[in-house]
C-alpha cells in the first residue's frame, strides 16, 4: 500500500526573513516575536450545564492542552477563541465565559491562568478574544437576545436564533462593564491582551452595521453614533488595565451585503480606534448571512488573502495601529506579498491543521501550507473537518491529514480519522 504524500501549495520564494521580523505594538509597547498570528477559533471545550448557570464556561484541561500545542508552534501572537461575558448570551454551548463580577480566584480563574501559561510557555504573546453574540445566540440557549435593533437573523445552516429586542441603556452599560471586567480578569490571569470581536455579525458588529442598527438615539444613525459602543467599551477597558496590556479588535473590512458596513466606514472606524489607543486591528469580513471566505476577484486569488485589498486601505489610513489580515494565506509568496501592505498575518483553519506552521516555515522546512482535499467553497465540509481536528489537538493528538481524500471522506461521514 503506497504511503500518501502530503501535497503542499507551491512557492517560488523561500526567503522568510521578513516573516521573522518582530512587531512592536504602539500603545502597550509589547512585542510579538514574528508576523504570525494564530487567529481565534471557537473551540466550545468549556463546561456547559443546562440548569446551573454558574457551572457554565469553565475552560477544560483540553483547552490548556490545545493552547500548549500552539505555544510550541512558534507563533508571534496566539488568540484564544470567542470568550463570552455572560452565562446566557453565548455563541454556542461550551464557550469559555468570564461572567460579570467573577472573582480573580477559584477553578474558573485557575483554568484561564493555565491557558495563559500554556500559550506563553515558549515566548508567544497570548491574547483573549472576547465577544458578545447579541442576536447570534442560539434560541435554545438565549430565546430573548439583545441587539442594536429588533432585526431577526434568519439564515440557512445556522440557528434558529431568537427574535432580538433593541438593547436598553441598562443593557449597554452591562455590556460595557462585561468587556471591561473581562479585560481586567484576563490580565490578572496572565494574558498579554484582549481582542474585541467586532466582526462576523456579533453584537459590536451589530451596532456598527446599518443593516442591524436602526436606532434613532446616540447609538444609531451616523457612523459616529454606530461606533460609539466600541469606543465606550475601549475607554472602560483602558481604566481597568495596565498600560502594557494589549488592546486589539477584529473588524469587518467589508460585509458583502447591500447597505452593509462598507470599506469606507471601516477606514473611518480604524482611524477612530487608533485615536482610542488600539494596538492592532485584525481585518476580516462577512456575516452569518454571507461569510466572504472565498476569493471574489482574480486579484485577491493571486495574492491569497481574502481581504487584502480592504486591509491595505485600512493600513494606509492609520499611522500607529498595526494591521493584521486573516484568511486564505497558503504560501511564503503570498505571505510576503501580503506584508507589503499590512503588518501581520492571521491563520485560522490552516493553524489547526498545522499548529507548528510558523516554526516549520521559519526553519525552512516548508514554504507552503498543506493542500486540503476539501474545496474552499465547501464551507460545511471545512467546518466539520476543522472541528474534528481541533478536538484531536485538544486531546494531545496529531491532527488528521486533510490532504488525504480518504481521511476527509471518513471525517465528514462521521467516522474517526
Amino acid at each position: 500500500m503506497s504511503e500518501h504524500i502530503v501535497p503542499r501549495w507551491p512557492s517560488t520564494s523561500s526567503d522568510t526573513r521578513r516573516l521573522a521580523e518582530p512587531i512592536t505594538f504602539p500603545f502597550s509597547g509589547r512585542t510579538a516575536s514574528n508576523r504570525f498570528l494564530k487567529a481565534a477559533t471557537s473551540e466550545r471545550l468549556a463546561s456547559f450545564d443546562e440548569a446551573n448557570l454558574e457551572a457554565r464556561g469553565i475552560p477544560s484541561p483540553e483547552l490548556t492542552t490545545f493552547y500548549a500545542r500552539f505555544g510550541r508552534g512558534g507563533w508571534g501572537q496566539i488568540l484564544t477563541g470567542n470568550i463570552q461575558i455572560s452565562y446566557t448570551d453565548l455563541e454556542a454551548p461550551g464557550n469559555a465565559i468570564i461572567p460579570p463580577g467573577s472573582e480573580f480566584s477559584g477553578p474558573r480563574f485557575e483554568a484561564f491562568a493555565a491557558i495563559a501559561a500554556a500559550g506563553k510557555s515558549h515566548g508567544s504573546l497570548i491574547v483573549g478574544q472576547v465577544s458578545h453574540p447579541g442576536r447570534q445566540a442560539p434560541a435554545a440557549v438565549q430565546p430573548h437576545p439583545i441587539s442594536a435593533s429588533a432585526v431577526h437573523l434568519v439564515t440557512e445552516g445556522n440557528g434558529p436564533f431568537g427574535v432580538p429586542r433593541a438593547a436598553t441603556r441598562e443593557d449597554i452599560d452591562s455590556v460595557i462593564e462585561g468587556f471591561a471586567h473581562a479585560a481586567e480578569y484576563l490580565e490578572r490571569a496572565g494574558f498579554d491582551g484582549i481582542e474585541l470581536h467586532g466582526a462576523h455579525g456579533y453584537l459590536l458588529a451589530q451596532f456598527l452595521s446599518p443593516t442591524t442598527n436602526q436606532r434613532t438615539d446616540e447609538y444609531g444613525g451616523s457612523l459616529e453614533n454606530r461606533m460609539r459602543l466600541v469606543l465606550e467599551v475601549a475607554a472602560a477597558i483602558k481604566k481597568r488595565i495596565s498600560k502594557s496590556f494589549i488592546l486589539g479588535i477584529k473588524v469587518n473590512s467589508v460585509e458583502f451585503q447591500e447597505k452593509g458596513f462598507t470599506p469606507e466606514e471601516a477606514i473611518v472606524l480604524c482611524q477612530a480606534l487608533e485615536k482610542a489607543g488600539f494596538d492592532y486591528v485584525e481585518t476580516s469580513g462577512g456575516t452569518y448571512e454571507i461569510m466572504g471566505l472565498e476569493h471574489k476577484k482574480e486579484s485577491t486569488k493571486k495574492r491569497e488573502n481574502y481581504f487584502i485589498e480592504f486591509a491595505e486601505r485600512i493600513s494606509k489610513a492609520v499611522s500607529q495601529t498595526k494591521v493584521y489580515t486573516t484568511g486564505g494565506l497558503k504560501t511564503v509568496d503570498g505571505m510576503l506579498s501580503t506584508l507589503e501592505g499590512v503588518d501581520g498575518l492571521g491563520f485560522g483553519r490552516t493553524a489547526i491543521q498545522e499548529p507548528s506552521l510558523p516554526s516549520d516555515i521559519l526553519s525552512g522546512k516548508i514554504t507552503g501550507a498543506m493542500k486540503s482535499a476539501i474545496p474552499e467553497t465547501n464551507f460545511f465540509g471545512q467546518l466539520v473537518a476543522i472541528s474534528h481536528l481541533l478536538r484531536q489537538v485538544a486531546r494531545g493528538e496529531e491532527p488528521a491529514d486533510l490532504t488525504d481524500p480518504k481521511v476527509v471522506e471518513k471525517i465528514i461521514a462521521g467516522g474517526v480519522a
